[in-house]
């Protein structure tokens, strides 16, 4: 088959102790995960329905690439997520599937054009310009979920310029990692290749051009970057 114009590249991210990459398909985010994130940003959260959204694939940024500070914003914030990627998928998993289909886990940024967001909230308007631009989701290697699975007491971390800014613990979350896969398949058939970010601790703050983070997902992943 050929194409009228250049087929896109297939985003991808490194797999820790393998040279195969894994490939991205689609990125979906679960926002108010973490209650004090939540009473932070002065919302509530619902504790029986998931608030979930969307970034294009290739938002992701990888392999310690700088990440360049978008245009249309002068408030761009930090949120560091655990993140979920998938090997399978499927409509209405059960607990079981959801946790089978689980490939391996991360860490990552879920960028946000924090002005743009207000401006959205404030008009009833759904948060795309604020969540789902270029350069929105940098993404650490991937540990295999064979060799590595988060606990309640896996802590999460962001240091801005080795300084620290947020801290928490995925026993916090207020939706488990199983519970946001079978909601989401129940919204979307979910397929290999799907990342899911899964929510951020209180702490998130402003980032500045020159600025180098360090996320880190204790014992299991880190991401180094910096914005320019």
């Amino acid at each position: 088959m050929t194409y009228i114009i250049e087929t896109p590249a297939i985003p991808s991210l490194p797999i820790y102790g393998r040279q195969e990459r894994f490939p991205v398909r689609r990125v979906f985010c679960i926002g108010r995960n973490y209650a004090e994130h939540a009473r932070e940003m002065g919302a509530t959260v619902d504790t029986s329905t998931p608030m979930f959204f969307c970034k294009p694939a290739d938002a992701v940024v990888t392999d310690g690439a700088d990440v360049p500070y978008p245009q249309a914003t002068s408030d761009l914030h930090h949120e560091v997520e655990m993140v979920v990627a998938l090997k399978s998928g499927g409509h209405d998993l059960d607990a079981i599937q959801a946790a089978d289909a689980i490939f391996g886990y991360g860490v990552g940024l879920d960028l946000t054009r924090r002005d743009l967001q207000a401006i959205a909230k404030a008009k009833s308007h759904p948060w795309d310009v604020a969540k789902a631009f270029d350069h929105s989701a940098p993404v650490s290697a991937l540990r295999l979920a064979t060799e590595a699975t988060p606990a309640a007491d896996t802590e999460i971390t962001l240091h801005i310029n080795e300084s620290l800014r947020q801290q928490g613990h995925l026993g916090e979350m207020v939706h488990s990692v199983v519970d946001i896969i079978a909601a989401l398949s129940k919204l979307f058939e979910l397929k290999p290749g799907d990342l899911i970010f899964t929510g951020t601790p209180a702490g998130v703050a402003a980032l500045q051009r020159g600025d180098r983070f360090h996320a880190q997902l204790k014992g299991i992943a880190t991401l180094d970057g910096r914005i320019i």
